[in-house]
C-alpha cells in the first residue's frame, strides 16, 4: 500500500470487531508515527495506550462521568458558518441514514453517540495528551502525529477512529491517569480491526473538489 491508497482507505470506523490487537503491534504503529513533523522537533504529545483491564476501567470512568464537561476548548465553534455547518449537517445525516436512525428518534442517536465512550468495540483506546501551554504550531504538529498513527494503521490492516467526545471527560480522566498539571488530553484514537459487515462502515464523508479548497497562481 502506497500513501495514496493509504489516504483514501483511511476512514472513520464504528464498529470493530472484538479480535485482539498486541502490544507490539501498537508499538510498531507508534514507532513509525514518531517521525511525524515537528516545528523545533519539540514532538510534543504523549499517548496513553489502553486495552484489556485498562481499557474497562476507562469504560466505568466514562459510565460514572457522562455527560461530562467540554470546558473552554471546544470541539467546535459556535454558530458554525458555510459552508462547514452544511458538510458536519450532511455527514452525520448519511451516518443516521446508513444505521436506519431518522432525526425525530433522539434516543436512538443519542445511543449511537454513546458508543464512542466504548470505542465502538475496539479493543484498543490510545489517549492523546499534550501540555496545555503548547501554542497553535504545536496543536497543529500534535494533529499530524494522529494522521501519522491513522496512516500506519491503515498500512498494517488495522482500523481507526478519532474521537474528540473523550474530551468531555478530561477531569475524571486526567486523574485517573496521574497526569501532569499542565498536561491534558486531547481526545483519543479507537484502534483495532474494521468490522466491515456493520451499515455504518459504509460512510464515506465527502470532500470539497482541488478547485474548492484551493487557489494557483503563477502556474
Amino acid at each position: 500500500m502506497n500513501v495514496d491508497e493509504a489516504l483514501k482507505a483511511r476512514v472513520s470506523i464504528r464498529a470493530f470487531k472484538p479480535d485482539a490487537v498486541s502490544e507490539a503491534q501498537v508499538r510498531d504503529i507508534l514507532d513509525v508515527a514518531r517521525y511525524a513533523p515537528s516545528g523545533g522537533n519539540l514532538q510534543p504529545w504523549k499517548v496513553i495506550a489502553v486495552a484489556g483491564d485498562a481499557r474497562q476501567e476507562v469504560l466505568d470512568i466514562a459510565k460514572a462521568n457522562l455527560p461530562g464537561h467540554i470546558g473552554e476548548r471546544f470541539i467546535y465553534p459556535a454558530d458554525l458558518w458555510e459552508p462547514y455547518r452544511s458538510r458536519r449537517f450532511k455527514v452525520g445525516e448519511d451516518m443516521y441514514a446508513l444505521l436506519g436512525v431518522p432525526r425525530d428518534n433522539k434516543m436512538g442517536r443519542l445511543q449511537q453517540f454513546a458508543r464512542n465512550y466504548e470505542f465502538f468495540g475496539a479493543p484498543v483506546g490510545l489517549f492523546i495528551v499534550i501540555d496545555e501551554r503548547m501554542g497553535y504550531g504545536q496543536w497543529a504538529h500534535l494533529g499530524m502525529f494522529m494522521q501519522s498513527i491513522a496512516l500506519a494503521a491503515t498500512e498494517r490492516g488495522l482500523a481507526t477512529c478519532m474521537q474528540e467526545a473523550w474530551a468531555t471527560l478530561r477531569t475524571p480522566l486526567k486523574a485517573h491517569f496521574g497526569l501532569e498539571e499542565q498536561e491534558m488530553i486531547y481526545c483519543a484514537i479507537a484502534l483495532g480491526y474494521a468490522d466491515m459487515s456493520a451499515p455504518v462502515n459504509a460512510l464515506r464523508s465527502d470532500r470539497a473538489p482541488v478547485d474548492e479548497i484551493a487557489t494557483f497562481k503563477g502556474f
